[in-house]
């Protein structure tokens, strides 16, 4: 077949075949397939998504059958990401439990300098390779690089998308601060279920866009957990998005910490995307690029902002828990140390998330990152030094994970991360804290950077 008679996507890709498309009248023939990446918010993105007519079933399948998967159809050297969400996929249709015939899948494409705009077309190749050719694959991004005529993200679905993020960020800081102190195990976890059955009902009416009415009852019902008045030791996740959210990414990363008696720290998805609307205003400040987009870039950001704010204000106003910190507090704190320019993968996000968990008191962060991630390594382990120059008492633990990684390493260095935290704790407890920064300095005996 020469190379005019071969389909060229939008993209420039050369494919044999132009790709299986999601037509309308699959929505009612049809089941989605999403991958698990956000436990609390993918509960309420399929429900969601179900109520404006798509079929959708989000993957919650683990093992280590989906890392095999993945490499019989992946190159190794693809980023730790591509090869389980592909391997997930790929794993459910040979189970049996879907029709493949009445199956198709999604994926985001997040545009810009990382490869995962690239799995897509990974995704496509393993499907032929395994026989699935027919399975559509449908693209879920706002970059316009792939358009399905099927599914299509009209302004009501985005705005309950938007709310469920909004609603699952707060779910998951108040479930990390009483989780590891409940005295009855699995109370934090009835509150966050009921809370999600909650939001269920409230998306089929406009009672979800009460944002501060249901935060208030949110922090009423954490707030009446019996809950351990005990210190432990935080620790902050930071890293490439799916590592740090996805528990089949990280390897339930926090449930271990939780079980080793450590509080985790995570923040919300929603810095992500004010991060990408930023990005849109900082290459306008650059480059002159999309001078058009700019007002609507502005006022997405001022709005999303303002909304943010809101749960802030909501936190502070019950006094019993903390309060995460604002997206304006966390663009000031790269100023020194890394440019905005810096924008691939996590970019700057991921440094000054580093810093202001420092600056908020935790002092003990993991870094997650997918092997061979060469944006995240840059941005992430290649200011560790900067960062810690700066702040000598901070204890950070770059973890890479990747197909041959085995969890026991993985522990054994988190361990010796957590057994510094609480030496580093101890000193602090008994007002030493000079001693304290010695401690955390022998991490680099440990080699833990």
């Amino acid at each position: 077949m020469s190379e005019q008679e071969r389909y060229h996507d939008p993209n420039g890709y050369l494919e044999d075949d132009p790709p299986v498309e999601f037509t309308p009248e699959m929505r009612k023939t049809h089941t989605i397939l999403v991958p698990m990446m956000l436990p609390i918010h993918f509960e309420m993105l399929e429900t969601i998504l179900g109520r404006h007519g798509y079929r959708v079933e989000v993957l919650r399948t683990t093992g280590r059958q989906l890392v095999e998967e993945g490499l019989a159809n992946v190159h190794n050297d693809t980023c730790y990401p591509a090869l389980l969400v592909i391997g997930q996929m790929i794993d459910a249709l040979k189970s049996g439990k879907y029709d493949p015939d009445h199956t198709a899948l999604m994926l985001t494409q997040t545009g810009g300098g990382c490869r995962a705009s690239n799995y897509i077309y990974l995704l496509r190749k393993a499907l032929k390779k395994c026989g699935f050719s027919q399975v559509p694959v449908i693209s879920l991004n706002f970059s316009k690089l792939e358009k399905s005529s099927g599914f299509k993200i009209t302004a009501p679905l985005l705005v309950e998308v938007f709310y469920a993020m909004l609603y699952g960020d707060m779910l998951m800081w108040l479930n990390n601060q009483c989780r590891p102190y409940e005295i009855n195990k699995g109370d934090s976890k009835k509150v966050v279920d009921h809370w999600i059955e909650e939001l269920n009902r409230q998306f089929c009416s406009p009672r979800f866009l009460l944002l501060t009415h249901n935060y208030k009852k949110m922090l009423r019902d954490f707030a009446a957990i019996p809950r351990r008045k005990e210190g432990k030791v935080r620790v902050g996740i930071v890293g490439e998005i799916y590592m740090k959210y996805a528990p089949l990414g990280n390897n339930n990363l926090e449930d271990f910490l939780v079980a080793e008696g450590a509080e985790p720290v995570v923040s919300g998805v929603l810095d992500f995307l004010l991060y990408c609307v930023k990005n849109n205003l900082i290459d306008y400040d650059l480059y002159g690029k999309s001078t058009m987009a700019k007002p609507v870039a502005t006022y997405a950001l001022r709005f999303l902002e303002y909304l943010q704010n809101k749960g802030i204000r909501a936190v502070k106003k019950q006094g019993e828990f903390r309060a995460p910190s604002s997206f304006q507090d966390l663009q000031k704190m790269v100023d020194g140390f890394i440019g905005m320019g810096a924008k691939m993968g996590e970019g700057w996000l991921l440094t000054s998330e580093m810093l202001e968990l420092i600056h908020s008191g935790v002092n003990n962060i993991v870094c997650t990152q997918p092997f061979g991630c060469l944006p995240n390594h840059i941005v992430a382990k290649g200011m560790m030094r900067k960062i810690k120059d700066k702040y000598p008492y901070s204890n950070i633990v770059a973890v890479d994970y990747d197909p041959s990684a085995t969890p026991i390493n993985q522990e054994n260095r988190l361990k010796l991360m957590l057994s510094n935290a609480r030496l580093n704790l101890t000193m602090e407890d008994v007002q030493e804290p000079s001693k304290a920064r010695e401690v955390v300095d022998l991490s680099e005996d440990l080699h833990l950077d």
